[in-house]
C-alpha cells in the first residue's frame, strides 16, 4: 500500500483508497508533476477526502511543494525479487500490516548510485483495480528540515520490463504529517538516501 492509515477498519478501508487514488495521480505517466500538484490541492481542499482536521481545513490554500526539477525524474533499472519472505513493517503506532519486498530499483541521481526496495502490501492483492500497485517509502537528507521528519512515499506500477520511471517531483507526505489520528508506514531503514531530495511535497505547516 503506499500510505497512510487510520487504526479502525472501515476507517482504514478509506484511507487506502484515498491515499491510493492520490497515488495513483503519479501513475498516469501522461500526468505531469505540475498536474500532480493542482490534483493534490484539489483532493486536500475536499472536506470528504482530505486528511485535515477540520480546523486545518479553514485555514488550508495549498501544498508547500519544491518547485518542480526535471533532474530528479529518472530511469531506474527494474530487478524482481521473487523469493522475499512477507514481513510486518513498522508505522507510526502499534498496527503492523503485512508487506512483500517486491524488488530492488538501482539508479543513478547526481552522480551518485542508489539502490531502493519496493514493496506490496498483502492485502492489496485482494483488490483487482490495485494489484499490480508498488510501493516506494523512503527517507533522505531534508527530512526533519524541508520535509517531513518521517520520511515521504512514491507509487509505482510493477513495470513490464527491466526499466521503471521515477519521478520524485511526485513524492508525497504520510497522512500522518497532517493529522496525528492516522497510522503510516514507517520508510525501512535500507531505504534511506544519504542524499537531499529537493523535489515533492515540503514540509506541513
Amino acid at each position: 500500500m503506499l500510505n497512510i492509515l487510520k487504526p479502525n477498519y472501515s476507517q482504514w478501508r478509506f484511507a487506502v483508497f484515498i491515499m491510493l487514488f492520490l497515488g495513483n495521480l503519479g501513475l498516469a505517466q501522461e500526468v505531469d508533476a505540475v498536474a500532480f500538484q493542482k490534483e493534490m490541492n484539489e483532493k486536500f481542499m475536499n472536506p470528504e477526502e482530505t486528511p485535515l482536521s477540520s480546523q486545518d481545513l479553514k485555514n488550508f490554500k495549498t501544498l508547500d511543494f519544491f518547485q518542480v526539477n526535471e533532474d530528479y525524474k529518472i530511469m531506474a533499472n527494474f530487478v524482481r525479487t521473487p523469493a522475499e519472505a512477507p514481513f510486518l513493517m513498522q508505522t507510526t503506532t502499534e498496527r503492523t500490516p503485512v508487506y512483500v519486498k517486491y524488488g530492488e530499483l538501482y539508479f543513478t541521481l547526481k552522480g551518485r548510485d542508489f539502490k531502493l526496495n519496493v514493496y506490496q502490501n498483502r492485502e492489496l492483492l485482494l483488490d483487482s483495480e490495485y494489484y499490480n500497485h508498488l510501493f516506494l517509502p523512503f527517507t533522505d537528507l531534508t527530512n526533519g528540515e524541508s520535509t517531513y521528519a518521517g520520511g515521504r512515499y512514491l507509487d509505482l506500477k510493477i513495470p513490464t520490463k527491466s526499466a521503471i520511471s521515477l519521478d520524485f517531483n511526485k513524492a508525497y507526505n504520510p497522512y500522518c504529517a497532517y493529522n496525528g489520528k492516522y497510522s503510516c508506514p514507517i520508510p525501512p531503514a535500507e531505504n534511506d538516501m544519504n542524499i537531499a531530495i529537493k523535489a515533492g511535497v515540503k514540509n506541513y505547516k
